[in-house]
């Protein structure tokens, strides 16, 4: 299993190879700045530089990361991931484990919307169709399934999903919310997203 950052660090290049490919594979200031993003990530966190080439040491030994080498005009050293030819996910699941790694438990509502800019589902069922494919036992992954579904929590209204893949940091506390299931936490997600892509669409502007 992995370790909390190393878990962040695959969740943000599994993210970025699919919304920024332009400046894909990421340079380490590329990818430190996207492990410490303010915004689509729970809980937030402090990630060194040094804790992020640790991360992808151990991880290139893993087989799940690899350094791409200056070439093309390119001056400096960047990372890449290689988990999802390595545990053979389809585009939709390398979405799902990206926003899971970098958000922790969430519905399948919540991941539908989280997913859009990596993978565009058309419905709930089909969600739940790629997570049960991920609760399979998995041979490239010691015969262990990537995501569980945890059992309903005080308060919660929806099952959540959770990732197996790494350690789960410590994610801020949630509040339970009385507006109607799929009412205000939609919104929330919805906004959280779009936040995310102006803040993406600043990026590549500054870029």
């Amino acid at each position: 299993m992995l370790s909390v950052i190393e878990g962040r660090v695959l969740g943000c290049l599994l993210e970025k190879e699919r919304t920024t490919p332009d400046q894909y594979p990421l340079t380490l200031n590329a990818l430190v700045m996207a492990c410490n993003q303010s915004t689509s990530r729970d809980p937030v966190m402090t990630v060194e530089s040094h804790d992020a080439e640790a991360a992808i040491s151990t991880m290139k030994v893993a087989g799940l990361a690899r350094l791409v080498h200056p070439s093309h005009g390119r001056s400096v050293t960047r990372y890449r991931q290689v988990a999802d030819e390595n545990f053979r996910w389809s585009p939709e699941q390398a979405a799902l484990m990206a926003v899971l790694l970098l958000r922790g438990p969430q519905t399948t509502n919540e991941l539908k919307i989280r997913c859009e800019r990596q993978y565009s589902f058309s419905s709930l069922d089909e969600v739940e169709v790629v997570l049960r494919d991920l609760c399979a036992p998995s041979s490239s992954f010691d015969d262990q399934p990537m995501v569980v579904q945890l059992e309903r929590s005080i308060g919660q209204k929806e099952l959540r999903w959770q990732q197996l893949l790494a350690d789960e940091a410590e994610q801020a506390p949630r509040h339970v919310a009385v507006a109607p299931a799929g009412g205000l936490a939609d919104r929330v997600a919805e906004m959280e997203a779009r936040i995310a892509r102006l803040e993406q669409a600043l990026a590549d502007f500054l870029a």
